[in-house]
């Protein structure tokens, strides 16, 4: 980011949903620490207060308990807003699957309150969160952002009618949208815990337990797992985009590179081992494949590079180094 654009986001005023999650409370610090005025607005279904804890002293920063699937608690967030992050949805393919009715409530119905209130609220410009799961049943790799297949659970259901959305306010309301397609982030504060709990942090939880990480299938599917500081670039680049042509599109937002679930496991095995050697030796266990699992994900990152002039930083080796660190210091 050039010294302008930090200038922008510093006279900002944005606002952050699903503030107390994993991506949006790392938004938030980020924003904050570089001067931003930040609303931060979440229910805490999924959110954990202790994200935002280091950014109640900050007068730039305010928070607001509030769900999307509530109109009010949306326009309320908005007043005064130029730029909205929107992060905010129930994530997991299987949580979505087990619950497709409350899935579709926040990712669909909360997403168009949120549409609503920020074309009420005039904002300057909408980016929203993702999903690779839009590429569904797919099979070309690497992914590109106009090829897409039929969804594979309720969940990138939800994802791809955003994509609808977003595309539909654009043309009747003229508000600028950019959609983030997140490829299996990564990285500090990623929840652990819980029966939806992401991979890597579930890996790591087990082997700083001595247990056996359960890989579902035998461990050749692979994914673009991309650390979150890459993440946290691409949603400044795209508030700041000015160009026609980078606005109201969608962008593969990831490393471009693809790992398997084994070598996922033998690079976690090798870092932690860092910390404590017998990590190394803990054997791996294999369960059944999941329902709506994607075989691979690979981005094509061509389109972030061109027009947002994107520039990841973290490769999946330097940036489970990072993740490791903090795992290991705040959660052993």
């Amino acid at each position: 980011m050039d010294k302008s654009h930090i200038e922008q986001l510093k006279q900002s005023r944005i606002l952050v949903t699903g503030a107390a999650g994993f991506i949006g409370s790392n938004l938030c610090e980020y924003l904050v620490d570089i001067g931003s005025t930040v609303v931060a607005l979440d229910s805490f279904a999924t959110g954990h207060q202790k994200n935002l804890k280091t950014l109640e002293s900050y007068k730039n920063f305010k928070f607001i308990k509030g769900d999307i699937r509530n109109l009010e608690d949306c326009h309320k967030s908005c007043e005064g807003i130029d730029y909205v992050l929107h992060q905010a949805a129930l994530g997991s393919v299987p949580r979505s699957i087990n619950d497709p009715i409350t899935s579709n409530n926040v990712n669909v119905g909360g997403f168009l309150n949120m549409l609503v209130a920020s074309r009420d609220a005039g904002i300057k410009k909408f980016v929203y969160a993702a999903s690779s799961s839009t590429y569904g049943d797919s099979k070309s790799l690497p992914k590109v952002e106009d090829n897409i297949g039929k969804p594979l659970s309720p969940y990138a259901i939800t994802k791809y009618v955003n994509e609808l959305y977003a595309e539909n306010f654009k043309r009747t309301y003229n508000l600028d949208t950019i959609g983030l397609r997140y490829f299996n982030v990564f990285g500090r504060k990623q929840d652990p815990n819980g029966a939806y709990a992401a991979v890597i942090p579930k890996f790591v939880m087990q082997l700083m337990k001595y247990e056996s990480p359960v890989i579902n299938g035998d461990g050749s599917y692979s994914r673009d797992f991309t650390y979150i500081d890459n993440v946290i670039q691409m949603n400044m680049r795209a508030i700041v985009a000015d160009n026609d042509k980078a606005l109201n599109t969608v962008y593969n937002t990831a490393f471009g590179d693809r790992t398997t679930l084994l070598e996922l496991v033998e690079l976690l095995k090798e870092y932690l081992s860092v910390y404590d050697p017998k990590i190394a030796k803990i054997k791996i266990k294999h369960g059944p494949e999941r329902k709506g699992d994607v075989p691979h994900s690979l981005a094509s990152i061509d389109k972030a590079k061109e027009l947002l002039n994107y520039q990841p930083e973290f490769d999946i080796k330097s940036g489970l180094k990072e993740a490791v660190s903090w795992y290991w210091q705040n959660l052993k």
